[in-house]
């Protein structure tokens, strides 16, 4: 098995893609990392034994940081911090962003700014690489000083406290360190603070709606190309003159992709001379939106790839400066931001997926038979589906409310300010489920469509409706349409379709 070395910062969403995949590298400390780490535990050994109030090493958290603690008392209120802030509630998080979050946390304390010690990163590794995932709640963070109560939920596992998920069951943290061979650690000075305060819940779960829009808008592209097709569009709105005028990255790459995609097509030439002079803009302006959408989740990228090799915890340690900063590297606005971008931009990827769906099963728009049914009026084949996209897409409007604008003072108002920065990548990655099943709608309704065309569509077009067919059988009659759209949902998680069109077609831009 593959191992993957934690430097500090080589985290990125390529590196997020190999984390999620199945099955998952092993995890280990860099030499160079395990250096820094051991350097500046030890540095927080000589200030837990110095007379200085320190920030959560000698004094209490926030409104109770001018409370000075007992050198004998030291370790325990590191242990008090964990079980106290462990108050999350809610659906637990999904397997996967729960191990993300571990990741992500040890790359944070693997700068060597946090003061943890190494055998305790180490035993926070061995979680990951013994398969037992501390159990999250979802609900319960700000995102101001960080993700408090859900990273305390994975500080205390490693205490042997609390519930964990280990062969696929949950028990009591402490037998399942136990049926791994671990033993429970015992917190040393500033380690608890070091665990709990940062980004790296929220990063994770934006990080990994991200991996999945790197696909989606992909998939999204190849649906609208099979719509082109199935109504007869025109491939001039797509010509590289006309974007070269409008140079936005995002644009650029979405027109290059669906001509990739309709390379080939026997469908477009045959209608050159037809009286339609232009097509509705869910077709025609495809690439300045879907383009849009692009450059949106470049800068979602962008920001959460920085922040995910980012220190984020407090106070910061300058070990080899002898200094000591409190700041608010804590503070999710960052991704609060960036998760309400992305959101907005997947959320759009349903709008005009939708309308594309209604092209189609709209015979006063087609040219097709009413919801591309055969023997309509006896059979309602996809009018019910284009009903479900709508619901999903008028639901995401209400879930692309920006969460960033919102604040809530906590901890007796010492944070006064905060980002709801969890908040906003949950419903985000929300309208992401949304979204694919939109999409997957659009597919089924295109493939349909396409069906009634006599000659070929383009190359791309075609590997993806023959790898729609190859699961998904021709409407002939009306049938249990959800298994048929959880099928088509099933087949863009995996990548099914977007291989097989990729193979055909050539690599299509991501973003």
């Amino acid at each position: 098995m593959a191992t993957f070395r934690l430097t500090g910062d080589n985290l990125d969403l390529h590196a997020v893609r190999k984390l999620l995949a199945d099955p998952s590298p092993e995890l280990a400390l860099a030499p160079a990392a395990k250096k820094r780490v051991k350097r500046a535990a030890q540095f927080v050994d000589e200030l837990a034994a110095g007379d200085d109030a320190v920030y959560g090493i000698t004094t209490g958290f926030g409104r109770l940081a001018k409370v000075r603690i007992d050198k004998d008392d030291l370790a325990s209120l590191q242990e008090h911090l964990i079980v106290s802030h462990a108050a999350g509630v809610g659906p637990r998080l999904p397997l996967v962003e729960s191990r993300l979050a571990m990741v992500i946390r040890a790359a944070t304390l693997a700068s060597g700014h946090s003061g943890v010690r190494p055998q305790t990163l180490d035993t926070l590794l061995a979680l990951w690489n013994r398969g037992v995932t501390p159990l999250i709640p979802s609900q319960g963070s700000v995102c101001a000083s960080g993700d408090l109560a859900p990273l305390a939920h994975i500080a205390l596992t490693l205490l042997g406290k609390g519930n964990a998920l280990y062969n696929g069951k949950v028990m009591t943290a402490k037998t399942a360190l136990k049926r791994v061979g671990l033993t429970p650690i015992r917190l040393a000075p500033k380690e608890g603070l070091a665990l709990i305060n940062g980004t790296s819940v929220a990063t994770a779960i934006l990080a990994r709606t991200l991996v999945l829009a790197q696909d989606l808008i992909r998939l999204a592209d190849i649906s609208a190309a099979m719509a082109l097709e199935a109504l007869q569009g025109s491939e001039k709105p797509f010509d590289p003159r006309v974007h070269r005028l409008r140079p936005h990255p995002g644009q650029i790459a979405t027109a290059q992709n669906i001509v990739r995609l309709l390379k080939g097509s026997k469908i477009l030439p045959s209608h050159l001379d037809c009286d339609k002079v232009q097509d509705p803009y869910s077709l025609r302006c495809v690439p300045q939106v879907h383009g849009a959408i692009r450059d949106g989740l470049t800068f979602a990228k962008e920001t959460c790839e920085r922040e995910l090799n980012a220190v984020t915890d407090n106070p910061i340690l300058f070990p080899d400066d002898g200094d000591v900063i409190s700041a608010g590297n804590f503070h999710g606005q960052h991704i609060a931001l960036a998760a309400d971008v992305a959101a907005a931009a997947i959320a759009e990827i349903g709008s005009i997926s939708e309308r594309r769906t209604e092209q189609m099963v709209n015979p006063d728009l087609s040219n097709l038979p009413p919801f591309l049914a055969e023997n309509p009026g006896l059979n309602s084949g996809f009018m019910m589906a284009q009903t479900t996209a709508a619901a999903l897409v008028s639901e995401n409007k209400t879930l692309a409310h920006p969460a960033s604008v919102d604040s809530i003072p906590t901890s007796a108002n010492q944070e006064d300010h905060v980002s709801m920065g969890l908040w906003a990548a949950r419903k985000c990655r929300r309208i992401l489920d949304n979204v694919r099943n939109v999409v997957a709608i659009e597919f089924l309704t295109a493939s349909q469509a396409l069906d009634f065309q006599k000659l070929k569509p383009g190359r791309g077009v075609a590997a993806a409706h023959k790898q729609v067919r190859a699961k998904i059988p021709h409407l002939a009659k009306d049938r249990y349409l959800a298994r048929d759209i959880e099928t088509a949902n099933e087949m863009l998680f995996n990548g099914t379709i977007l291989r097989a069109t990729e193979k055909s077609a050539g690599a299509l831009t991501s973003f």
